[in-house]
């Protein structure tokens, strides 16, 4: 666990982010701009870009070099990824939670059940009981 928040919590200098991305610091920069994106900075001023940050760029770069978007096409493609995204989460939520109301209901059906039997048998006891104490009498 603590290893995976060391991983989450590490910050990426626009040398390495370039680096990493195989691209120029200049294009980093452009990015950042066009796509209106924000880095953490230092005291000094220099960049920090977080994971997170770096899976934005990474899916620019992809998008520009790999699925040959122009920057007009590649902003658009964000933006209804941006807007599908919550929807997919707030559907997978509710079926999520959905699915969860459906197994309590059939646990508590099913415990319904079980206490049914338990009583029933517990009457049928009794029953017995009665007619014995009837009998005597």
């Amino acid at each position: 666990m603590e290893q995976k928040i060391k991983m989450d919590q590490r910050k990426f200098r626009i040398g390495e982010l370039a680096e990493q991305l195989n691209v120029k610091k200049f294009v980093i920069r452009f990015w950042e701009k066009e796509f209106g994106l924000r880095s953490d900075r230092s005291g000094g001023g220099q960049r920090f870009y977080s994971q997170d940050d770096f899976n934005k760029f990474a899916l620019i770069k992809s998008l520009l070099y790999e699925q040959k978007f122009t920057i007009p096409g590649a902003k658009n493609q964000l933006k209804n990824m941006n807007e599908i995204t919550p929807a997919i989460t707030e559907n997978f939520t509710s079926n999520v939670t959905e699915e969860a109301l459906i197994q309590e209901n059939m646990k508590a059906q099913e415990e319904f059940k079980n206490n049914y039997q338990i009583i029933n048998e517990k009457l049928e006891v009794l029953k017995k009981q009665l007619i014995n104490l009837q009998q005597r009498l």
